[in-house]
Order: structure tokens, then sequence, then C-alpha cells
């Protein structure tokens, strides 16, 4: 993955032409992936958050499950307004939530109060990524903490944080707010029968 990735610049120069490409694995894949999550949640009571929405149609999937309050972040403005594009051409309209907002730093809460607030019903019951924290990791590892960290702080106690990537390795790193297990390891396709087995990860995060 080239250093680039962690670059705002990188991404406004992609987002200026592209309006839809997805990361590792389609937004059907990922979606059944987190089908297990998805339902034992109440829809009119969750509150999920899209990290790195990029121009990926995760969060139309999302809706089409009846999951409305879909906050999707990205620190390029130009991809937060593909997404709302791609949810207004399927629907219609837009109903859940877009903002522009750098994943190691700060991000928003639901109800737009402090990241700070004690009360988890002021935080996401789900946080999903699909090759977001790849991206940071371009950085080095306190980049990926320090996300690590923003997550923490914008979830719910009870809740988990989904995080699709291409490494084995992603989060073995020291000072994580999280447990970290493995969810899924999705197969990637080979273009003969005797190349090497490649596998996207699927972590799944839990507060400590």
């Amino acid at each position: 993955m080239p250093t680039d990735f962690d670059k705002r610049a990188y991404w406004h120069h992609r987002f200026s032409t592209e309006t839809s490409f997805e990361w590792l694995l389609s937004s059907t894949e990922f979606i059944a992936i987190l089908k297990p999550l998805l339902a034992i949640l109440e829809p009119s009571s969750t509150r999920i958050l899209h990290l790195g929405s990029g121009t990926s149609d995760l969060q139309n999937h999302l809706r089409q499950l009846d999951f409305l309050d879909v906050t999707n972040v990205d620190y390029e403005p130009l991809a937060v307004e593909r997404g709302r594009q791609l949810e207004q051409q399927v629907f219609g309209d837009v109903k859940m939530k877009y903002a522009v907002a750098d994943a190691t730093k700060s991000l928003p809460l639901p109800n737009g109060s402090n990241a700070q607030s004690p009360h988890n019903d002021n935080k996401f019951d789900l946080v999903v990524d699909k090759s977001t924290a790849d991206a940071v990791s371009c950085g080095g590892d306190e980049q990926v903490r320090r996300m690590a960290h923003c997550v923490r702080e914008c979830l719910a106690d009870h809740a988990v944080w989904v995080s699709m990537s291409y490494s084995a390795s992603r989060f073995d790193i020291g000072e994580l707010p999280f447990d970290v297990e493995v969810l899924a390891k999705v197969p990637t396709p080979k273009n003969n029968a005797t190349d090497p087995d490649i596998f996207h990860w699927c972590y799944l995060l839990r507060p400590k």
C-alpha cells in the first residue's frame, strides 16, 4: 500500500473523479459478515458510525436493513458529498448523516455532543470500517493507536468496532483500548489454482 494513502491530498485528487469504489470486498459481502451483529440490534434505536466512508455504498446496504441512524465519516469533503449522492441515487432522498472528520483526531457523536461524554446513550452502538485502518496505518502504528482511542471515546461500552483489513497483523500493536479477535477470514480470488492462499481479515474489537 503506498504511503500517500494517509495523505489528504491523495484522497482529494482521487475523489475529484471517483464516484464509486469498494475496498477489499463488496458491501454485500461485508454486510453478510456483519449480519449476526446487526441481527441483535434494533434498527430504530441503533447508532452506527461508518469510518472512511469514501465512495462506498455500504451506507445504502445499512439503510436497506432499516438502519437510518448511520453517520458516514471521511476526512475528505468530496467523499462525504459522494456518499450523499449515492444515497440520493438509490432512495431519492438523504436520511443518513455525513460528516468530515479525521479518525486520528476526533470523531462526531450521534447527537453532535462531545466525545468525552460519559453517557453511553450519546455514543455509537457499532463502528465499522472497510480498510480505513489500513490507510491510516501508512502513517505508522501511532496513527492506528490514535484512531483506536478516538473510536473508543465515541463507542458505547456494550458496542463493538468491526474493521476489515488486508493485513493479518493490523492490530498487533500495544496500548490499544480493545480486545481484538478475528471475526472472519475471507479468501481472495485466485487467477490460478496453484496461486498461494491470500486472505482479507475482518477484526472484531471489543472495548476493554
